[in-house]
């Protein structure tokens, strides 16, 4: 059957199947995967067996995420190879990882980098030293290479039935609505220019160069729902729109996000909604900065003790591929882990550190990975877009790993679906209620149900497309900008550190964006050769 003839064919299927009729395809097949729980909650019964070898080194970095390659690539670069980096998990990337079937390369976590501002200067020059930026890196508009700018068409949302360009809700908007989104982009256009006295961008990336204006920094005490309420901004269109900006950035409701970190979300960059992609999303990057670490990462590396001691400082890891334990003695510490797992790591844990943990929580993602014998269909027969929006989902919509091929002839495709379980918490420290547990625990089956219920609104015929689906949860992608918790004192003890301890997860920063954990990766690297007496040209 051709695809188009199935359209008209797909809604008498689903009536006969609902009256007993012709049975529904089965699910396709899949697996679901994630973080290797099982080895990281060993912390929560810690039964390891003790070292039986110790090492000596100049740094040990914890956590292979950005944050953790960043700090290596740096350290790389300056010419300090004494150094390992220690990933729990089989490969490093963190967030930034992906996979590959017979059809394309995608991704299983980030999977785009919106074009770096001015002042994200560490990300530039890993764009330049990647070949994806090219020319004078600190250029206010610098030229990319064209492979990594995302195609078009870029974005396109679906609602009442209908595809439309952009994610601005505009078929039967009224004009008094429409005027809302003008006054709105206008004064997000003037927040890009804004400057304090001191020349700092009121909303700068990475955040720690925004303005220290106490005026602009008492937004975080609010919600972004409320804030826009307060400024008379009332259409439905927008408050989605926002709401949907929280989510994918954030994994959290607009009623649950600081304000500031909205306003953040809109005017920090000022590359016009441009952003460099690939098949696997950001794990090209990610393996951009791991190959300056070759040699140097141990995988399946728990570590599960650290003491901090006049000379450095003692890590116990688990190698969970040889059923042993290794003790580290490290001059100098670079934690690029999530932070809330300091607690269960660290023994004598700083009273400062645990009242900076306090309220922190994190937003659990699931991304799903549909092998297509070809695209869905859209209503006008378009190709699809890059990232395809659903209006009224839970859900965040899906890309289209192959998008970037330039391939509109039918044939084999893979799309990712993004769904942030924005209802729920996945709280390193607090215990997580029944319902958070049973999301989590969902099994295939389950899953898969939702996803192609959620897809087949748009795509009647996506569960006749589907060969296979695979679903990949983060128990703990990011950590939410709740209100209060950036400016509200509580990120000042890991942005600080401590002789001998630098931090250099995104978590320092509050906001789980690539540009974050780069810079808190090199900053910590690069505070750390101070201290090793090692000279280098800063790449902040």
């Amino acid at each position: 059957m051709r695809r188009r003839d199935f359209l008209a064919a797909s809604s008498a299927a689903a009536a006969l199947a609902a009256c007993g009729g012709k049975a529904a395809p089965p699910l396709p097949p899949g697996v679901l995967t994630g973080a290797d729980d099982q080895l990281g909650h060993r912390l929560r019964q810690p039964d390891f067996p003790a070292p039986t070898e110790t090492r000596k080194l100049a740094v040990a970095i914890v956590g292979g995420g950005i944050g953790g390659l960043s700090a290596a690539w740096k350290l790389t670069r300056a010419g300090c190879d004494d150094y390992l980096l220690l990933e729990m998990e089989s490969e490093a990337g963190g967030n930034s990882r992906a996979g590959k079937n017979a059809v394309s390369a995608y991704p299983l976590g980030a999977h785009y980098l919106p074009l770096p501002p001015r002042e994200a200067r560490a990300t530039r020059a890993l764009l330049a030293e990647l070949g994806v930026l090219r020319g004078n890196r600190d250029a206010a508009h610098p030229n990319y290479d064209e492979r990594y700018l995302c195609h078009a068409p870029q974005e396109r949302l679906y609602k009442d039935g209908y595809w439309q360009e952009g994610l601005w809700p505009t078929l039967g908007v009224p004009a008094a609505e429409r005027a809302q989104y003008v006054r709105f982009q206008d004064f997000i256009q003037q927040l890009r220019q804004q400057r304090d006295g001191s020349g700092r961008r009121a909303f700068a990336l990475p955040l720690a160069l925004s303005s220290r204006d106490p005026g602009w920094r008492a937004l975080d005490r609010s919600n972004l729902r409320d804030w826009l309420l307060a400024e008379g901004y009332t259409a439905p269109g927008l408050h989605w729109l926002a709401d949907y900006a929280c989510r994918d950035d954030y994994g959290t409701s607009a009623m649950q996000t600081s304000a500031w970190a909205g306003l953040h979300y809109f005017a920090c960059r000022d590359g016009e909604g441009q952003v460099l992609t690939a098949p696997e999303g950001n794990a090209c990057l990610a393996r951009g900065l791991a190959r300056a670490a070759a040699g140097r990462v141990l995988p399946r590396a728990l570590v599960f003790r650290v003491e901090q001691g006049r000379r450095g400082a003692i890590l116990d890891v688990f190698l969970a591929a040889e059923n042993r334990s290794l003790r580290i003695e490290a001059r100098e510490l670079i934690w690029a882990a999530p932070l809330f797992l300091l607690p269960r790591v660290f023994p004598a844990l700083p009273a400062e550190w645990g009242r900076a943990l306090a309220g922190a929580d994190y937003a659990p993602w699931v991304v799903a990975t549909l092998t297509l014998t070809e695209p869905p269909l859209t209503r006008a027969g378009q190709p699809l877009a890059w990232d395809n929006v659903l209006h009224d989902s839970a859900a965040l919509g899906y890309v289209v790993a192959t998008h970037q091929q330039l391939r509109y002839a039918p044939g084999p495709t893979v799309i990712s679906w993004y769904r942030a379980l924005h209802e729920e918490s996945a709280s390193g420290s607090a215990s997580q209620s029944a319902s958070d547990r049973r999301r989590l625990l969902y099994s295939h089956e389950d899953w898969a149900r939702e996803i192609l219920a959620d897809l087949s609104r748009p795509h009647p015929e996506i569960r006749e497309l589907v060969t296979r689906l695979d679903v990949h949860r983060h128990a703990h992608a990011m950590v939410r900008p709740r209100p209060g918790r950036l400016w509200g004192g509580t990120r000042e003890a890991f942005e600080r550190g401590l002789p001998g301890v630098q931090f250099a997860h995104a978590d320092v920063s509050g906001l789980s964006l690539f540009e974050e954990a780069n810079y808190r990766g090199v900053l910590a690297a690069e505070r750390t050769l101070r201290r090793l007496g090692v000279s280098f040209a800063s790449s902040l």
